[in-house]
């Protein structure tokens, strides 16, 4: 598996291309925006792309969706309960920065579903704090987490969003992800990656 970092979007998102390197398929995490330059990339590298998965529905996460669904139709997931925010502008805060986006097409998911997708088995771990249907996607035989705005390196998401809870947020990752296995490499939705064992140790917050 390859995982490639696009900083992208007003507020500089991480997008992140998940690759299986054997059959060139590939999906994005959290599409804030749809840079051309990306587009290409997946093009010129020959990848055949199979899915979007979205960790939450803040407008950050999301404004790239239909740029990518126009180059490449692909199901479109994210955790059930994210339903109401992706759907209403003011909720997704998209309204604050412009006309507002929304999006309805998404497949949603439960709490530990998992996904075979590009070959890769991913579990969707509910993870509610941030937003109310935030959720981390956990690829175990890769020992890799994406954890969107939950866990960040040294610190927690927001929760003053409409939504979010700080109780609700640190039961998520003392409950769901510390759990982990310390290896576990962290890939956030902002800054740099971590792992689980650094945040066990080093995380002010938890």
């Amino acid at each position: 598996m390859k995982i490639e970092r696009f900083v992208i979007g007003i507020i500089s998102t991480n997008c992140y291309l998940v690759q299986n390197e054997e059959s060139k398929e590939c999906f994005l995490i959290d599409p804030g925006a749809c840079p051309g330059k990306l587009v290409d990339h997946i093009k010129s590298s020959g990848l055949e792309m199979k899915a979007i998965l979205l960790t939450h529905g803040h407008f950050d996460h999301i404004m790239g969706i239909d740029g990518f669904l126009n180059e490449f139709p692909v199901p479109v997931y994210v955790h059930e309960a994210e339903k109401e925010l992706l759907e209403d502008a003011a909720l997704n805060s998209s309204a604050t920065y412009g006309p507002g986006y929304t999006f309805s097409g998404a497949h949603y998911l439960k709490s530990g579903e998992k996904l075979t997708v590009a070959g890769l088995e991913v579990e969707a771990i509910y993870t509610p704090g941030h937003t109310v249907g935030g959720c981390c996607y956990y690829i175990q035989s890769e020992g890799v987490l994406f954890s969107g705005d939950t866990l960040f390196c040294a610190s927690i998401g927001r929760t003053d969003f409409p939504t979010g809870s700080s109780s609700q947020l640190i039961r998520s990752i003392q409950d769901k992800l510390m759990c982990l296995p310390g290896e576990t490499k962290v890939y956030p939705g902002h800054m740099d990656e971590t792992t689980i064992a650094f945040e066990q140790t080093h995380n002010p917050f938890l």
